[in-house]
């Protein structure tokens, strides 16, 4: 069975004036080549009607490493949290209030 893919292109293939992010349609595992060339060439303009920059036919499998989702051991996908190292920013903030606080106590002083 044939499957669809989206493969996201470069902003810099962007043509002027579009906000959307350009992309190439890519249709693979396909069994009857003709049936889908017919498929595209009808409405005319497929192609442009979904605003895609091309669309790709192969008859095996195309892997696109973008469209993998990555899954945990019993095939559930994985969930990945990122939490951030704050002790570098907590000590930063807290040098930033020293001088600010040194800046104050001058200037109170009329120094």
């Amino acid at each position: 069975m044939a499957r669809i893919q989206i493969l996201e292109l470069p902003t810099i293939y962007r043509e002027s004036g579009d906000d959307e992010t350009p992309f190439v349609l890519v249709i693979d595992q396909v069994v009857d080549a003709d049936s889908v060339h017919e498929f595209l060439a009808n409405p005319p303009g497929l192609r442009e009607q979904i605003g895609a920059r091309a669309v790709l036919i192969f008859d095996e499998a195309v892997e696109i490493p973008a469209n993998e989702v990555p899954v945990d051991p019993s095939g559930y996908p994985l969930k990945i949290r990122v939490e951030g190292d704050f002790e570098q920013f907590r000590a930063q903030v807290q040098d930033e209030i020293r001088k600010a606080q040194a800046q104050m106590t001058q200037a109170v002083n009329g120094g």
